[in-house]
């Protein structure tokens, strides 16, 4: 892997506004890097200003070494799918994704035969006869993404793509794409606020909030190891819990509310430091009574929401709001407005120091 995408110091200013604070990326070539973050966090200012519709205040932005930063967006090579799949609805689908070709001087029977095998690669093979109006909303996304993809771009940017799709499409289209991604080998920036989207897809998450980035990993550590208490809100469930250090050798650290906690966090602490202590709702047990070995406290359960095969029980700790994800069959042995014990372990704690 090396690094082919490079934004340095990117900012962006509307008046007295400031959408894009100093932001700077580099991403591997081949890679596949998500940009999540809540409405008007700068991800999607990012992404344009990637793709030339939006110039930054100050910053570059480079692909494999050259800056691209005062070319047009047709100059740039980047290929570039939007929510609204933007096709031509008087062509067919084959001359919707032959289009950038004859743009770049591809003769058309070249480029009509380059368009079918870019269709038969999104899994549209027969039906490049078509036009947008016989072709459902997925269909109509994979034309898109084939045409983005028909004239090799240097990088893929996918500005929300699934978002006018039903939950099964989009799950069937999350696996599609990454499939099509992983057997070109594009450099992809995929942009959207869904956490299940950026979850499955990413090779890599960049997390945008209030036009900086919070945190950028892989899916898994953004999850499990967010350095921000931002990003452990925003992804996923969490219980975040105020606490300080009370040892940092021994690992323990008191919450005012629950009292003593031990964590197995490796971060490098300090006695009295403030911090929160995240625990995921699935690392937590409930049951009756106390169980030995584990921390217990008492919780008040608020509300149960049954999902099936899982039930989010939301209750109360003290003043602490928590939220626990126990298996369908297990709820049975609370009710609303019950007490029960909720335990955990120290491996399930992780501190945050910011």
């Amino acid at each position: 892997m090396t690094n082919y995408l490079q934004l340095s110091n990117i900012t962006k200013t509307y008046g007295h506004f400031t959408a894009l604070d100093d932001v700077s990326l580099s991403v591997d070539k081949g890679e596949f890097v998500t940009f999540l973050g809540p409405s008007g966090s700068g991800k999607t200012t990012t992404l344009m200003i990637i793709a030339g519709f939006e110039k930054a205040s100050g910053g570059s932005v480079e692909i494999g070494g050259q800056s691209i930063s005062q070319l047009a967006p047709h100059e740039r090579n980047i290929g570039i799918v939007f929510q609204n799949y933007a096709l031509f609805p008087h062509k067919t689908a084959v001359e919707n994704v032959y289009f950038p070709l004859q743009m770049r001087g591809v003769s058309r029977s070249q480029g009509l035969r380059r368009a079918e095998d870019m269709l038969s690669l999104v899994g549209l093979k027969g039906f490049g006869h078509r036009h947008p109006k016989e072709l459902s909303g997925g269909q109509q996304q994979r034309v898109a993404l084939a045409r983005a993809l028909v004239f090799e771009p240097s990088l893929l940017l996918l500005d929300e793509p699934l978002g006018a799709l039903d939950k099964n499409l989009r799950e069937q289209m999350q696996i599609e794409i990454k499939r099509i991604q992983r057997s070109l080998g594009v450099t992809t920036i995929f942009v959207t606020h869904d956490q299940s989207e950026a979850m499955s897809m990413s090779d890599r998450i960049v997390v945008f909030e209030k036009g900086g980035i919070e945190q950028a990993a892989a899916p898994l550590d953004i999850y499990h190891r967010p350095q921000t208490s931002f990003v452990a809100a925003f992804i996923g469930e969490s219980n975040l819990i105020p606490a300080t250090i009370a040892s940092a050798v021994a690992g323990t650290a008191e919450s005012p509310t629950l009292g003593a906690f031990d964590y197995a966090s490796t971060d490098v602490l300090a006695d009295g430091q403030k911090v929160t202590l995240l625990i995921r709702p699935e690392h937590i047990k409930l049951s009756r009574n106390p169980i030995d070995g584990r921390k217990n406290v008492r919780m008040v359960v608020e509300t149960i929401v049954n999902y099936g095969d899982n039930a989010l029980v939301i209750g109360r700790a003290g003043d602490i709001p928590m939220r626990v994800r126990v298996l369908g069959a297990d709820v049975v042995i609370i009710k609303e407005g019950e007490e029960c014990c909720i335990s955990w372990m120290p491996d399930a704690v992780f501190v945050i120091t910011r």
